[in-house]
């Protein structure tokens, strides 16, 4: 982001502008509509700047700008039309100290309009660093169709009314009463009576809401899915919008935590392999307290919560506090790795079944089928498995799996670092040490990428029918 937008108070202060013809008068419009005392700097000015002017709505000096014209400036518009001029006064203003916009000059600027959806005192922005200028104006087209006229007349109103509303407890309640006011009550009073309803529609809406009682608290488990924010579900963005409390794993990237509201408390629970974690015991007492404090709890977590997770533990926990929950899947890790590899995790005349285990369970020698996950053809998708990986090779190569079996590693699937690593059974545990991973990773048995097979498969065409490739073998 090399802009950061702001909302500059502009209210009684100085805005110049040097120009008088079509740039300045498209900046002009839109000046207009703040309380800044506005001058303007033109030997030729448009009639629709004498108008302004003799209208009392600017200040118009009909000369081109000199030095000390823009002192106490807090905003300078350079809308010559002329490089060379645009230069000249943006360096007469950059000297008085103003912040400086040559308009269609992005590099020399020091500040950007952006495209304004305008409902007074709901104002929204939108910009794209000068890139799309066009994408720019559909949004706002879109927005200004979206958007009712009585929302300014609404938000005015409301803003005068916030101290009274403290006297409903900060939060869900809080939010509750203007959702309501906004999306039903307060357009309804509109509608009967105009503004004028809308005071004391407003007095009448905080009696009912401080006159109920206080909604329980609730708990979602949600699937963050594997990584890419693009991926969450519609029903995900939709609780972390609306949760008061989220409590996720290590594994859920930044920019979906970003997604959260600003007001929500976000807290960490992150277990790690051999590193620091938070006990189970612990994460299931942190949801059960915030649920009991009335909060609308999301307990976040990487791919699908059913997946792998300690779901049961936390759902009973849940249901011994009294609390009300539900499940927001999401999708699994295993999805999202063989999407990155262009293959399947089933597939006819090569396997009709496929395995999920994790490496937790493999440390202790767990009670898996391994002779049965040996067999051609067979595939897994292995959570985990990084630092099992020399157990995993072991068991299988022990019960008949063929050495050169294919086996891929995806590092950090779907995300913009996502890394694939193929190789076969027998180099797994070498191949992965020398890859030294940091990030999640999903260990893929029996499965080669996409191109990797039809490379494969190519070159021994060309060899002729002499033998049939491990890779031909286990994709037929």
């Amino acid at each position: 982001m090399q802009h950061f937008p702001i909302f500059l108070a502009v209210a009684g202060r100085r805005i110049v502008l040097s120009g008088g013809g079509d740039a300045a008068l498209a900046k002009l419009r839109l000046l207009l509509k703040t309380e800044a005392h506005l001058t303007v700097f033109a030997a030729d000015p448009a009639p629709e700047i004498r108008a302004w002017a003799e209208a009392g709505r600017l200040k118009l000096v009909e000369r081109r700008l000199e030095p000390g014209d823009t002192l106490c400036a807090a905003l300078f518009y350079a809308a010559d039309e002329d490089a060379a001029e645009d230069t000249r006064t943006a360096a007469i203003a950059h000297a008085d100290g103003a912040l400086v916009n040559i308009v269609d000059n992005l590099e020399d600027s020091q500040f950007i309009t952006p495209a304004i959806v305008d409902r007074d005192p709901v104002t929204i922005a939108i910009g794209t660093e000068g890139a799309a200028p066009v994408l720019a104006r559909a949004i706002k087209k879109d927005l200004e169709e979206r958007l009712p006229p009585v929302l300014g007349t609404l938000a005015r109103i409301g803003k005068a009314f916030r101290a009274k509303v403290e006297a409903l407890p900060f939060g869900a309640k809080r939010r509750a009463f203007w959702s309501d006011y906004y999306f039903n009550a307060g357009p309804r009073a509109i509608d009967a009576g105009g503004a004028d309803a809308l005071e004391g529609a407003l007095d009448r809406l905080l009696a009912d809401h401080l006159d109920t009682a206080p909604k329980p608290g609730r708990v979602e488990f949600v699937g963050a899915g594997p990584g890419d924010p693009e991926l969450l579900t519609l029903k995900a963005r939709r609780a972390l919008h609306e949760a008061d409390v989220v409590i996720h794993d290590r594994l859920v990237t930044p920019e979906i935590l970003e997604l959260a509201r600003r007001e929500a408390t976000l807290i960490d629970a992150g277990k790690e392999g051999f590193g620091a974690a938070m006990a189970q015991g612990d994460i299931n007492a942190l949801i059960v307290e915030h649920g009991r404090a009335g909060a609308h709890v999301v307990r976040l977590q990487s791919g699908d919560p059913t997946v792998f997770g300690r779901l049961d533990e936390e759902i009973e926990a849940v249901e011994a506090a009294g609390l009300s929950w539900s499940i927001v899947p999401g999708i699994t890790a295993a999805s999202a790795a063989v999407a990155g590899i262009g293959q399947s995790l089933t597939k006819r005349q090569r396997n009709s079944s496929v395995r999920f285990l994790t490496g937790h369970d493999m440390k202790g020698f767990a009670d898996h089928d391994w002779h049965a996950l040996a067999a051609p053809g067979e595939v897994a998708a292995i959570y985990m498995g990084k630092k099992s990986a020399r157990f995993i090779q072991g068991r299988l190569l022990m019960h008949g799996a063929d050495p050169d079996t294919p086996v891929t590693v995806i590092e950090n699937a779907s995300r913009p670092d996502q890394r694939v690593i193929a190789t076969t059974l027998s180099e797994l545990e070498p191949t992965l040490s020398r890859a030294a991973l940091t990030g999640p990773a999903l260990t893929l048995f029996g499965l080669a990428p996409r191109d990797a097979v039809h490379t494969a498969v190519m070159r021994d065409v060309h060899r002729g029918p002499t033998r049939v490739s491990p890779l031909q073998e286990a994709f037929a």
